[in-house]
């Protein structure tokens, strides 16, 4: 007997239950709140405005090296401005035209900022002279007097991009060009730091894909936000 009516009451709250929260959900369901699927790992991990600040990596790698009009330029020249930094060589038949018409685009979004710039390391400095960069920066049709084509000692331009920004470049005979080289590109804030956003997983990045339309938007959207700080 006792056992029945504890049924009978626990039937009860179960029924009042029913009554008041079931509407509420289906409420929720209709106003799309429910946690679905892939969101269910990043509860509690709510990205707060300093969570979606860009990371800063460390200082970049210091260089001098002479431009395209023969006048050397370093980290110093580009103090107080946000640069994106690439590696690349004039006569490159693979990635470099693709890299070209992203840095392209890049320019032609901030051109006329002053506080924004370009640095492109030649990685074949015995065959791209300060001439035959200004020839190709004229090809490309380069505008801002903010965008330096760099060149230099071979060695020290090839420990500048191994072992200083960690992005490959190689001399390899096997392959059309003779030279090997990432196709990723660098962004530096005002005080000289390599800065990036993170991934889908919270890791930072590093560096961003220059031949690919998303790495490049990225960029942007990022460029923007250091131009601000």
């Amino acid at each position: 007997m006792f056992k029945n009516k504890s049924y009978i009451g626990i039937s009860f709250i179960i029924l009042i239950f029913g009554i008041y929260a079931v509407p509420k959900i289906v409420d929720r369901i209709k106003n799309g709140e429910v946690v679905q699927g892939n969101r269910l790992d990043n509860v509690g991990l709510k990205t707060s405005k300093s969570d979606a600040k860009l990371m800063t990596i460390g200082p970049a790698p210091k260089f001098e090296l002479a431009n395209q009009d023969n006048v050397k330029i370093s980290n110093a020249t580009y103090k107080g401005k946000v640069y994106v930094l690439e590696f690349f060589f004039t006569t490159c038949p693979s990635i470099c035209p693709k890299m070209n018409l992203s840095m392209l685009e890049i320019e032609k979004t901030f051109f006329g900022n002053p506080n924004f710039g370009i640095v492109s390391i030649t990685i074949d400095p015995v065959h791209d002279t300060p001439q035959v960069l200004k020839d190709h920066a004229k090809l490309l049709g380069v505008k801002s007097s903010n965008w330096n084509f760099l060149t230099g000692d071979r060695a020290t331009i090839m420990d500048l991009s191994n072992k200083g920004f960690n992005l490959y470049a190689g001399e390899n005979s096997k392959v059309n060009g003779g030279f090997e080289h990432s196709g990723l590109f660098a962004l530096i804030d005002k005080d000289g730091n390599i800065r990036c956003r993170k991934d889908d997983f919270g890791n930072p990045i590093l560096y961003y894909d220059g031949l690919d339309k998303k790495g490049v938007r990225e960029i942007q959207e990022d460029i923007k936000i250091l131009l601000e700080e």
